[in-house]
């Protein structure tokens, strides 16, 4: 048997050597880091495709390492604008696997680096090879120059929408949709009951359309400093092989990658060197990383009731309200925290679960803690409901969000399973008891209840939107009826406060919190990242006890070594990293 007391003084021997084990490999670290060359190329690859949020385990982390961190992206150009090291940006670009108001993001970003007065370069292989290139194209020209390689394209052909109609794939397996929705534009629902668009399906995806059209034009019209009518002109005749993209000033030149790196280097003075953007990122630091706390808490993908999650093989995310809502009071708990920035990226999903994370941030504000929202490529049904009420909304002028109106509904399988031979049989005590069921229709008092169940949501949603928005209900219910709209539109009609992306939610954070404009902050996330322990096995990092906070400490810094180690064997970046690369295609 052991003794109580063995038990203590071995645990804290282990605490201890723990302790010095974190302290020398924390001064290996230290010592071993390397640092930012004095004469610095940032470099980036977007074609490794851009994440709106890495989600914190092990598995995912590994599932998704070709994968760049939106945040990470951004907050490396802000950095290395004010870096003295950093002498000019770099960056390889594709057909652009990304949303619009992602591509939007980083334009913005790109240009702020540009003001700073300093150069950047972008090179592609293609512009979609055979295949649309748009907005990787639209990307591009937020750079001083743009260079192809010879045997690349650019496939600026203009915006096309697609939706899918499954009616007739579900007649011929005798499976009967049994929906409604609120109202006609809340398209959702046609993938399973019409054959093609509604008018008013039609009429919504033609205004996306029309406005993400313009606003490609425009943007490739400024960065190219050519009228807007020609560019127009020039998507009407595209896809353009290299020379004639040339011709058109479309792009500066045409070469291979070495030589278009050769020509920007000669430019800059002295020998400057390419340095990986995770690997700058690592050295350099983030700017937001110490002064006045701004709580960051992240809503991405669909909405549904539970903890967030990530399914690595569909590469899915769902937006947990359990999750969401323990990071707003924790968020509200913390005294430090003077405003919360909520950015989501969600088309939607659960109403009770929308209503969880809605409320979170009513009382949020009630305690005193301002809340700026920043949207994503989607912020639409429960990702604008989970949003409405913050002090202020920002969307990027490509942002697809409204959609405020719900479905529902169930699909009746019984005559499928009959043509498979397979019969089903039930008991049943209460009147309602298979009203949820596929193998019955509703009753009409269970679709009456159905209705009233419509009704409810919707006038809820409404309503709540009037509130927060501070809107007429009669407008917002004229505005409402589930249509989508862009940023732009978005904001003409009251339902965003300002176009931009996470650098204006902060400048409104900031001005919320009552901090000046350049007041330093730490932009600090919510949950915090459990780290490697937590990651491995389970749960979020809660303990006091020092000897597990100790280890904590120690399995951190051992992952930091493990970065530190991975850099010094890519060399100065370029080579190693740029083989994970997905073809395109994909």
């Amino acid at each position: 048997m052991i003794r109580p007391g063995k038990v203590l003084l071995l645990l804290g021997a282990i605490a201890a050597l723990v302790a010095a084990g974190a302290l020398v490999v924390a001064l290996a670290v230290w010592i071993g880091k390397p640092g930012v060359p004095g004469q610095t190329i940032l470099e980036i690859d977007f074609e490794r495709g851009i994440v709106a949020q890495l989600p914190d385990d092990p598995v995912t982390k590994i599932a998704s390492s070709g994968s760049l961190p939106l945040r990470d992206v951004i907050e490396a150009i802000e950095r290395a604008e004010g870096d003295k090291r950093v002498v000019g940006l770099f960056a390889r670009i594709g057909a652009g696997d990304y949303g619009m108001a992602t591509t939007q993001e980083l334009r913005d970003a790109i240009l702020a680096f540009r003001k700073a007065g300093k150069p950047a370069l972008a090179f592609a292989e293609t512009f979609g090879e055979f295949g649309p290139g748009n907005r990787g194209y639209y990307l591009a020209t937020a750079f001083d120059e743009v260079w192809l390689q010879p045997s690349g394209d650019i496939g600026l052909i203009g915006v096309e929408m697609w939706s899918p109609f499954i009616k007739g794939t579900l007649e011929k397996l005798a499976v009967v949709p049994r929906m409604d929705h609120r109202y006609e534009y809340k398209n959702a629902m046609n993938l399973f009951t019409e054959s093609a668009m509604t008018p008013p399906h039609r009429e919504a995806m033609q205004a996306i359309a029309d406005g993400w059209f313009e606003q490609l034009v425009a943007g490739i019209a400024a960065g190219r400093k050519l009228p807007e009518a020609e560019v127009r002109a020039l998507i009407h005749r595209g896809p353009f092989l290299g020379d004639e993209a040339v011709k058109a000033r479309l792009v500066d030149g045409l070469g291979y990658r070495d030589e278009v790196v050769a020509k920007f280097k000669a430019k800059l003075t002295g020998k400057p060197s390419l340095v990986w953007l995770p690997a700058y990122l690592e050295a350099a630091g983030r700017p937001h990383d110490r002064g006045k706390k701004i709580a960051l808490i992240y809503g991405v993908g669909g909405v549904s009731r539970g903890r967030s999650s990530f399914d690595p093989l569909m590469q899915d995310q769902t937006m947990g309200s359990d999750t969401v809502t323990a990071a707003f009071r924790a968020a509200v708990a913390d005294e430090k925290v003077k405003a919360i920035l909520f950015r989501v990226d969600s088309p939607g999903g659960s109403y009770v679960a929308s209503d969880a994370i809605w409320r979170e941030v009513v009382l949020a504000r009630k305690a005193g803690k301002p809340v700026i929202v920043s949207m994503g490529d989607v912020a639409g049904s429960g990702g604008y409901f989970v949003a409405m009420a913050a002090d202020k909304i920002v969307a990027q002028p490509g942002t697809i969000t409204g959609s405020i109106g719900v479905l529902g509904g169930k699909m009746l399988t019984s005559a499928l399973w009959e043509k498979g031979g397979v019969s089903w049989d039930a008991v049943r005590q209460g009147d309602r008891a298979g009203m949820f069921s596929s193998g019955q229709d509703f009753s009409p008092e269970e679709w009456q209840r159905f209705q009233a169940w419509l009704d409810r949501v919707y006038t809820d949603f409404t309503g709540k939107v009037a509130e927060g928005r501070k809107l007429p209900l009669d407008k917002v219910q004229e505005i409402a009826k589930g249509r989508i709209w862009t940023g732009a539109d978005a904001k003409r009609i009251g339902l965003v406060d300002e176009l931009g992306g996470v650098r204006e939610a902060l400048a409104l954070a900031r001005r919320a919190a009552g901090l000046t404009p350049d007041e330093a902050i730490e932009l600090a996330e919510f949950p915090p990242p459990r780290g490697m322990f937590g990651a491995l096995f389970g749960g979020e990092d809660r303990s006091s006890e020092p000897a597990v906070r100790i280890e904590l400490r120690a399995l951190e810094t051992l992952r930091a070594l493990e970065r530190v180690a991975a850099q010094a064997s890519a060399a100065d970046g370029e080579a190693a990293l740029r083989m994970a690369v997905v073809p395109e295609g994909r």
